[in-house]
């Protein structure tokens, strides 16, 4: 194992404190990123209990006292992790859908990407989790509010960009997707689905979710039909 001496905490050095305090912060923000890249396929693979302080230091080449100094307890490394690794998922998934020319191929993308990983069942476990640690409830919140928030601004790009008609506000849309997910992967987990299954039960749940411009048209011209009053001939 490497030396581990440049990954532990130190105090600002003598001479420039700002420069120094900068370094410090910069060095702990790599730290704790190096911290969760090595715990988060140990979380996933072997669980909670399954992956101990001491693997997780070693995968990170660090100390296990490093993982206390950064995150306290494993708990909540374990619940950061998997807030972080759902908003990957949710770039990941907007990424993925960015070539779509309709609303049908858009909603497609996001559930084939969402189902394709395990992400949404990991953070499912957090929640779980932070029942019974309410001290880490502030962290999934955080996570559940930007998940949302980002939801709504990408979709509402896409629907701007293309000019869909939205049949829900984009706040709306972003928060039933992401419950349809949840719902719909949990229950595939238990049941034991594959991500084909799961992706064809999220479309069938979640349904339309806009209209391309060609059908919003022929929807108007439907809607100003029936509003028109009748003719002289249809008297």
């Amino acid at each position: 194992m490497a030396d581990k001496s440049a990954h532990a905490p130190s105090e600002p050095a003598a001479g420039d404190p700002k420069h120094a305090a900068r370094a410090t912060r910069s060095a702990g923000r790599k730290m704790r990123s190096l911290l969760l890249d090595a715990a988060s396929p140990l979380f996933r693979e072997r669980g909670l209990s399954g992956a101990s302080i001491t693997d997780i230091a070693a995968a990170a080449n660090a100390f296990p006292s490093q993982i206390t100094y950064y995150f306290r307890t494993k708990e909540a490394l374990f619940v950061e992790c998997a807030c972080r690794d759902l908003l990957y998922l949710a770039r990941a998934t907007e990424q993925a859908a960015l070539k779509a020319r309709t609303p049908r191929e858009y909603t497609h993308a996001l559930a084939e990407t969402v189902t394709a990983s395990d992400s949404v069942a990991f953070f499912a476990e957090a929640l779980t989790l932070t029942r019974r640690r309410q001290d880490l409830a502030p962290l999934v919140e955080r996570t559940i509010e930007r998940l949302h928030a980002e939801g709504a601004r990408a979709y509402a790009g896409q629907v701007a960009r293309h000019g869909w008609r939205s049949l829900r506000a984009p706040d709306e849309s972003s928060r039933r997707f992401w419950a349809v997910a949840i719902g719909v992967i949990l229950e595939g987990y238990a049941m034991g689905r594959s991500p084909d299954e799961l992706c064809a039960e999220m479309l069938r749940v979640l349904g339309e979710q806009a209209k391309s411009t060609g059908e919003a048209a022929r929807l108007r011209l439907v809607d100003d039909r029936d509003a028109a009053p009748p003719s002289d001939e249809e008297n």
